[in-house]
């Protein structure tokens, strides 16, 4: 029986949360083009109530197979409900709504932002280093995402477009997520990956009922066709539940900018679906903006 080595030992360990993240990334790639496809048929709240409604019950199933109480100590609560708050409420207005103004492989680039975000906020509040190489990949990824926003038309009328007001949205979500990256961590290490998760996406989609009651989201629902059921079942129970859970147990077991760092993938998953499935445009100012913010994003993440 031969000998193991201290750095297989590691890897060993960190092969999990890096294949959960890797598998987050993934499904969350896709889910833009799943978004887009299905706000054609019911609007953002509906999508948003429908799609976590199956990811907390998927959870909850897990929970209960695992016999596992998903009722969390009462002193949690306020960081679960933050949580749940920045996770869900927030985060995926911020994205659907910006969904309905731009395109899906834009949005899949403008992701790629939320590395440096967390790398910013990490620097804040939990006192990791952000030099002067940091501070030349944030402006990379600055001059990245103002090039796929304003599509190379440098005016200030490009600024009351439609799409563009959609960016502005999505790069609102990626500061957002980032925000929710370094909340959570401290409740991930403390309750658990399924149980924080499950919680704070219980009490995220609580929020969200009365304002599905007041927009008639059922009647929306009856009208659903079998494909508009099957891109809200992928996102409810795939990107939701499980994708969600997956970059929770990543959190749990790695540091919050070495997760971050898989997001690199997402924009590239988002385009290869994207440009078949919706047929979505990319010219090459989208990309060449898109390849700066991941070379930002290498720069700040680099060793």
């Amino acid at each position: 029986m031969g000998l193991k080595t201290p750095g297989t030992a590691i890897d060993q360990k960190h092969l999990l949360p890096r294949l959960a993240a890797f598998g987050a990334v993934v499904l969350w790639g896709v889910s833009f083009v799943a978004t887009k496809a299905a706000l054609l048929q019911v609007s953002p709240i509906t999508l948003v109530f429908s799609r976590f409604a199956l990811g907390t019950a998927f959870l909850i199933l897990i929970l209960k197979l695992q016999r596992k109480s998903m009722v969390p100590p009462r002193d949690a609560l306020p960081a679960l409900a933050l949580m749940g708050f920045l996770g869900v409420v927030v985060h995926q207005l911020l994205q659907v709504f910006g969904l309905t103004l731009t395109t899906a492989v834009r949005t899949g680039w403008l992701i790629g932002l939320i590395p440096i975000w967390t790398a910013i906020l990490s620097a804040i509040f939990l006192h990791e280093r952000f030099g002067m190489r940091k501070v030349a990949g944030l402006f990379v990824g600055a001059v990245g995402a103002f090039l796929v926003i304003t599509r190379g038309e440098f005016s200030m009328r490009v600024l009351a477009l439609p799409r563009t007001l959609g960016d502005f949205l999505i790069v609102a979500s990626t500061i957002n997520w980032a925000t929710y990256t370094i909340v959570s961590r401290k409740m991930l290490q403390r309750l658990g990956s399924i149980r924080t998760t499950a919680a704070a996406m219980f009490i995220g989609w609580a929020m969200f009922i009365p304002i599905f009651l007041a927009v008639s989201g059922v009647q929306e629902l009856s009208r659903l066709t079998l494909a508009g059921w099957g891109y809200v079942l992928f996102l409810g129970v795939g990107c939701s539940g499980a994708g969600y859970l997956l970059w929770c147990v990543a959190l749990e077991r790695l540091e919050a900018s070495k997760v971050a760092v898989w997001l690199y993938l997402e924009p590239l998953v988002t385009v290869v679906v994207a440009v078949p499935v919706l047929a979505e445009p990319v010219g090459w100012l989208m990309i060449g903006g898109g390849l700066l913010v991941l070379a930002g994003v290498f720069i700040v993440q680099r060793k």
